[in-house]
Order: structure tokens, then sequence, then C-alpha cells
């Protein structure tokens, strides 16, 4: 009866902490599994590299929402990206989206310009206006090798 009783309460330790576990990785992983607190916007970008998905969405510097896709848009041979934004978020269709990265070299992200002349955009809307990031290595690049060209110096009329 006693080798019993000791296998349940150790049984139930372990279920609890099981349970603890799935709750923690759950609540730190950000993962939910009803998303009705969200909307999803499109952007298509000459290119992502970069990103990721669960990369930050910023408005005013503000996380705003995640990316949640990034994929290929075959017709247009663009990079599409899909966007959960936070409820509660307005953007409107003059709203501007760019990738940018975190300090020098760090991770990059979404940062949107949400507009606020045009109408408001709903779930599954797009925004049109878009700017890929830089690349940073490329311009060093150009920039090592001299072939980056200066402004041409004023001569003031003399030659």
């Amino acid at each position: 009866m006693k080798k019993y009783s000791m296998e349940t309460v150790i049984g139930i330790f372990v279920v609890v902490g099981l349970l603890c576990i799935a709750y923690m990785s759950v609540k730190l992983g950000k993962v939910s599994f009803f998303r009705t607190d969200t909307y999803t916007l499109y952007a298509r970008f000459s290119s992502v590299e970069g990103l990721r998905i669960g990369s930050p969405v910023e408005i005013f510097g503000i996380e705003a929402g995640s990316i949640s896709y990034l994929g290929i848009d075959n017709m247009r041979q663009v990079a599409l990206v899909t966007m959960r934004i936070n409820k509660g978020v307005n953007t409107y269709s003059d709203a501007a989206a760019s990738v940018k990265t975190m300090g020098l070299i760090g991770d990059k992200y979404i940062k949107i310009d949400p507009g606020g002349a045009g109408t408001p955009l709903k779930s599954g809307d797009s925004i049109t206006n878009t700017a890929a990031a830089p690349d940073i290595e490329d311009l060093l690049g150009k920039y090592i090798f001299g072939q980056v060209k200066g402004q041409p110096e004023e001569t003031g009329g003399r030659k």
C-alpha cells in the first residue's frame, strides 16, 4: 500500500512539473493558441535579408506586432511578409514599411510609419509603400575599395 502511494505522489509531482514547463514555454515563447488579439497585414519588399519569423514590427519605436510568415510572391518576383499587428494599433492606406536594423549589426525588424491621411487598413490588407534595408556589407565594400564617389568639387567658374 505504501509503495503505491509513493508512486502516486511522484507521478503527481512529475505531471505538475510538466504542466509548469509547458505553461512557461508558451508564455516566454509568446505563443498564443487563439489569435484574436491581432490582425494581419501584408507587405512586399525587394529584400528581407536578416528578417525571421517572430521578428518584431515596430510603430513609433514600440513593438506593435510580429512577423508571422516570410515567402516569395512569384507573380511579382518580390518577398512577401505577413505581419500580425496588435488590435487597437491603427494603420492607414498611406502607411510605409521599411526593414531596419537594431544597432549597427543587430537583428532586423520592420518599422511602420502608420500614416493617417488614408483609410484605415483592415485585416488582410497590404502596405504598398515599402523600402528594403540598405546592404551595409555592400556599402562598406564600395567605400573600402574606393567605388563611392563623393560630391564633385566646385570650381567656382574656373577651369
